[in-house]
């Protein structure tokens, strides 16, 4: 590689991929915590026996029961009689992972429900079907009707998300277990009447199944596998389940099998209809219910994107929510964490339990209450979008009274809202010393038993039309919220303009931790608030005062009540807090931190809103108080400093709370934030990205009495953690897509009768601007967005595709490029130290005699001399074949592939063992021609070479000889080409190898446990590999100017093939699905196979049908 500029770009390149791969390697190291809690347990595992005749014995099925007393396993079998639950493990995963939720579903049997909380619940939207839905019988039970039975499958903690065939096989037990588990309870019913025990109750009719991981697309694919009995399976619950792809798409037949099962869920939910428009039947899943609860942003193995249910389940029957957002648990978590973490534990348990129909004793028949149930029991009352701040007419709420027995008997699609149930202790009478607020922002410092009015005529003018409240006070219990058409008491106000209750619209928030009080009565910091309530101006027409009215609190001890409460309210215009950071200012922040700052007054609610998704560039938040109304010259001189005047703020401000909207991930809310990683579980800039997607928009909730200093800035060790976690595939997929560029520049080269390039040269050359880098990364950026565009896809975001794709595209690049460097490394030294061992050797032999040891070769000479042995080193293509076929078929496929790369290391070594020899054999006459003529001897003659420098051994005939007139270029020449050639084929045939390394684990953790041969797909295609390595083996067979067919007047050559598998694999990288390269390999196997077959024939006709290479070295 010559010029200045090449190795720049090259160094460039090699800096910003290690720079990358070390930063992201460090901020996906350091700890993070979590906030979650442990569960504990007292776990007995009770095997369930297994038929001799099921094919899968080496798996097993275990029941779950809680408690430390010793029980007998077959009286406990028989006395099954509640909601059966199946757990699937997932990736490495054991059995013995229920028991925190098995523990959890007996304590919330044993407690009943959890205390009801008079919040906003969620509840499904028309999309849902919440519209059409008959509600009967959804109310919250006072105590649970059946209690859960957990079940286990051990598949013995085997590497599902590595191997195709161990998913197969894992979809084939579970669907054994559905049926063993169902037949289990007949069983027991039947022991139980046969013995006169109690037989009340039906008889499960489906299985409740939980998947963790890969366990949930196992539990997919057994819905949808033919030998499943019908509605054996109605609602699935998936843990960090990837759905749309596997996690590590690699393995053909991983990717194939996810594709499968994916294509039967779309086909599951399908309604076919006649010509007249009468439905045929029911969709075969229309019974199913799926819910995917993600980790969110701190599971660094499947990230929310995967999880997904997007094109798989209709809105109608499942819906994907994130831990962070979820109801009672607002934490995001890793992995493993998912299983044991008590707060979602927890909610899941109770989830389960209110499935339960109180008539029937088994979960609801209906698809759409069990999705109603699973809506109001998972999800916050925060829609998911940032359209709560946007209200929209659909959701205006009722101007009526409502009682608690009242429905909307004219069909309105307002929101109709209940007031606070009778049972909760309340009195208009306690209610003394009302307020009348005079100002746009209100405040509660204690719940002291006081009315405050506000009139909205008067502080909702100005273009201030919303009012926001946010408070720790319970709703109902704590603080009601009325809207008046007229001042007066309830009951002097007509039923037709009648006072609305607003309070059960407001919607719980997680809160952060709550000051510490130092005594009894004394004062503490502002506590972080827990509820907030927003009312637009669709919401308060045809009002005209809004009152807060807060509960008495008794004093203690004589004293005031504690400063333990707060709520603070406001009317705003939403147009006066917007912030934007732009794309600029938000690299430039990476160095430079953006700052700006909040005065007294300002906005309850601040809307800032990042052109760049914050899942793509995490950013740092810090929000450092700088007054609260109080004057530092009011305060005693020890009062001054900035850290005192910081805490005395605290006792006024409450801790400000962010919330983030990202369309894949849904919300994410941070309370108490004072310096805080804002980042989100988002997709940004893939093919199949949306519009919007490359944005974020946090919402800040900051007090309003105190000035406030924010300051931003892009964290740079968790932007390049996400970007690998987002784009791992992509860039695997784009360096198989740069080796099929190089060798295209090496095949092209070859054609036009030119030096074959190394393969660095090739890949530096493919970056130089412009043409090559237009037509080799972009040009297939512009084929992607025609694709979207025939196929009616949505368009991705174009600048964030296109910036980041490029972006991928230099990433792999440079890791190609190591690579290359890396290896040439290794062959070099391993070159290096064969020849001097040789030329060593070689010395020695001829100077010493050793007798035993030319003994001990004559006979290793003799043993190579037998005819079967000779056809072997005669044809060592063939061997080579056989053997990694052999193994590919009936083995693994990543041996087949370890013998093919052996024999590429191993031309790669001859032929680079070849130059050095080459080249030390001409260092060696240019000095001793040097030395003739010092000695003043006539050199005009031939000179005699001396025959002991050991590299005679490493070289042909001819180049023994001062001249080799049957050569138009040096052997050293031809042989540096020969490796250039082997060394791409080596790098190219590496990437497909290490596609099977995970599989390759897999395979050798299940050696002596029965392990079943490859797959046909990922056997024939590696075979199309071998072809590929085997056939295109030597440049000097001419096969890579093979012209097959004419276009244009142009001669068409393989060359044009490593182009077009270029394309194809950055296609299928951009497509997330670096598996499907595996396709253009063995093409290009198959189109080798058969020019190698035609050349051998043309040969044997004596037809000239390979183009000729005129200054290739004959020998």
């Amino acid at each position: 590689m010559k010029g200045f500029r090449a190795r720049s770009r090259v160094a460039v390149l090699i800096i910003i991929a290690a720079w990358i791969g070390l930063a992201a390697l460090y901020g996906l190291l350091k700890p993070i915590p979590n906030g979650c809690t442990m569960t504990y347990m007292y776990p007995t595992y009770i095997p369930i026996s297994t038929p001799a005749n099921v094919s899968s014995a080496k798996y097993g099925l275990f029941l779950y029961h809680e408690g430390w007393k010793k029980i007998d396993f077959k009286e406990h079998l028989q006395k099954l009689s509640g909601v059966p639950v199946l757990f699937i493990p997932g990736n490495g995963g054991s059995y013995k992972q229920v028991r925190s939720l098995a523990a959890e579903s007996d304590r919330a049997y044993q407690g009943g429900p959890l205390e009801r909380m008079f919040y906003k619940e969620a509840s499904l939207n028309p999309e849902q079907g919440g519209g059409n839905m008959d509600v009967n019988g959804l109310s919250s039970p006072n105590q649970y009707t059946r209690m859960l039975d957990w079940f286990a499958v051990d598949l013995e903690e085997e590497h599902s998300a590595m191997d195709g065939r161990i998913i197969e096989e894992h979809t084939e037990y579970v669907v054994y277990a559905i049926h063993r588990i169902l037949d289990q309870y007949k069983e027991s019913h039947d022991a139980r009447s046969k013995e006169g025990g109690e037989t009340t109750g039906n008889l499960p009719r489906s299985v409740i199944i939980v998947g963790h991981s890969m366990g949930g697309f196992v539990a997919r694919a057994a819905i949808v596998h033919p030998h499943l009995r019908k509605s054996a399976v109605e609602t699935v619950l998936t843990l960090s389940s990837p759905h749309q792809s596997p996690p590590v798409a690699l393995q053909p037949s991983l990717g194939q099998y996810f594709e499968h099962v994916n294509e039967e869920w779309r086909k599951g939910y399908e309604v076919h209809t006649t010509n007249a428009g009468l439905r045929v039947s029911e969709p075969p899943l229309s019974h199913v219910v799926v819910v995917s609860i993600s980790g969110g942003i701190r599971d660094y193995q499947v990230r929310s994107k995967l999880e997904s249910l997007d094109g798989l389940v209709p809105p109608t029957h499942g819906f994907m929510v994130v831990s962070s957002s979820m109801k009672n648990v607002w934490l995001s978590m890793e992995h493993q964490a998912i299983l044991w973490c008590n707060q979602l534990v927890v909610q899941v348990s109770h989830t389960f339990l209110s499935l339960v129909d109180s008539k029937t004793g088994q979960p609801y028949l209906s698809p759409q209450k069990r999705l109603s149930v699973f809506t109001s029991m998972l999800h916050s009352g925060i829609s998911e979008s940032f359209k709560w701040m946007r209200h929209s007419q659909s959701s205006k709420i009722s101007n009526r009274v409502m009682n608690e027995n009242d429905k909307d008997v004219a069909g309105s699609k307002a929101e109709i809202l209940s007031p606070c149930p009778r049972y909760v202790h309340w009195s208009d009478d306690g209610l003394d010393r009302d307020l009348y607020i005079q100002t746009t922002t209100v405040t509660v410092l204690a719940m002291d038993g006081r009315r405050r009015w506000l009139d909205l005529e008067k502080l909702g003018s100005n273009g201030k039309s919303h009012f926001m409240f946010v408070t720790n006070l319970a709703p109902c219990s704590g603080v009601r919220l009325h809207l008046w058409p007229e001042k007066g008491k309830t009951s002097e106000i007509p039923p037709s303009k009648g006072v609305l209750e607003v309070t059960t619209k407001m919607v719980n928030i997680p809160a952060g931790p709550a000051p510490r009080q130092i005594e009894p009565g004394g004062q503490t910091e502002q506590a972080p608030p827990s509820a907030v309530i927003l009312l637009c101006p669709d919401d308060m027409h045809g009002f005209r005062y809004l009152t807060i009215s807060v509960a008495p609190r008794p004093s203690v001890s004589g004293r005031p009540p504690p400063a333990a409460s707060m709520g603070v309210g406001q009317f705003f215009n939403p147009e006066e807090g917007k912030q934007e950071l732009s794309a600029w200012s938000l690299l430039r922040s990476a160095y430079f931190q953006e700052e700006f700052l909040l005065k007294e007054d300002h906005p309850l609610a601040l809307n800032l809103s990042f052109s760049i998704s914050l899942g793509l560039l995490p950013v740092t938040l810090s929000l450092s108080t700088l007054g609260c109304g109080i004057k530092k010259s009011a305060l005693p001189d020890e009062g001054t400093s900035d850290s005192d005047h910081s805490k005395l703020c605290k006792l006024r401000c409450f801790p400000p709370v962010a919330f983030a909207w990202d369309m894949t991930s849904g919300l994410h809310i941070i309370p108490n934030l004072h310096s805080e990683t804002l980042v989100v579980d988002s997709a940004p800039a893939l093919w199949d990205s949306t519009q919007g997607s490359d944005r974020t928009t946090v919402l800040l909730l900051v007090d309003p009495h105190c000035s406030y200093k924010i300051t931003a800035a892009v964290s740079v060790t968790a932007s390049a953690s996400r970007f690998l976690l987002l784009y791992c595939s992509q860039i695997f997929g784009f360096s198989i897509a740069v080796v099929y560029f190089a060798l295209m520049r090496q095949a092209r080269s070859w054609e036009l009768d030119l030096p074959l390039p190394s393969l660095l040269e090739a890949v530096e050359s493919n970056l130089r601007m412009p043409s090559s880098f237009l037509l080799l990364a972009v040009v297939p950026i512009l084929f992607s967005l025609v694709v979207s565009l025939l196929t009616s896809q949505m368009f991705p975001p174009l600048a964030c595709f296109v910036v980041v794709s490029l972006i991928c595209y230099s990433l792999a690049n440079g890791i190609v490029i190591l690579l290359i460097l890396i290896s040439e490394f290794i062959l070099y030294v391993a070159a290096i130290l064969h020849v001097f061992i040789k030329i060593r050797w070689q010395a020695v032999d001829e100077n010493y005699s050793f007798p035993f040891f030319r003994q001990f070769l004559r006979l290793f000479t003799n043993f190579f001399s037998f005819m079967a042995l000779r056809i072997f080193r005669g044809n060592t293509t063939l061997v080579t074949a056989l053997v990694a076929s052999a193994l590919v078929c009936f083995v693994h496929p990543a041996l087949g592939l370890l013998i093919l790369l052996l024999s590429h290391t191993l031309n790669c070594h001859t032929a680079f063992c070849s130059v050095l020899a080459a080249s030390f054999r001409s260092h060696a006459r240019r000095k001793e021609l040097f030395d003739t003529k010092i000695n003043g001897n006539d050199v005009s003659e031939p000179m005699k070479y001396r025959s002991n420098s050991g590299l005679s051994p490493l070289l042909p005939l001819e180049e023994n000889s001062p001249q080799s007139p049957n050569s138009a270029k040096s052997f050293g020449d031809t042989q540096l080409e020969i490796f250039n050639h082997w060394h791409g084929l080596l790098m190219l045939h590496l990437l497909a190898a290490l596609m099977f390394v995970p599989s390759l684990l897999a395979w050798l953790q299940r050696i002596g446990m029965g392990e079943s041969s490859p797959w046909f797909l990922d056997s024939a295609l590696c075979i199309g590999v071998i072809f590929h390595g085997l056939c295109v083996s030597n440049p000097g067979f001419n096969s890579l100017s093979f012209a097959f067919s004419s276009i244009w007047g142009q001669e068409v050559g393989l060359s044009f093939i490593y182009l077009f598998a270029g394309y194809y694999s950055y296609l299928v990288g951009l497509a997330l699905a670096p598996y499907k390269a595996f396709y253009a390999m063995a093409v290009i196997g198959a189109i080798s196979l058969v020019l190698r077959i035609i050349e051998r024939r043309s040969r044997e006709r004596g037809e000239a049908y390979f183009i000729s290479r005129k200054h290739f070295h004959r020998h």
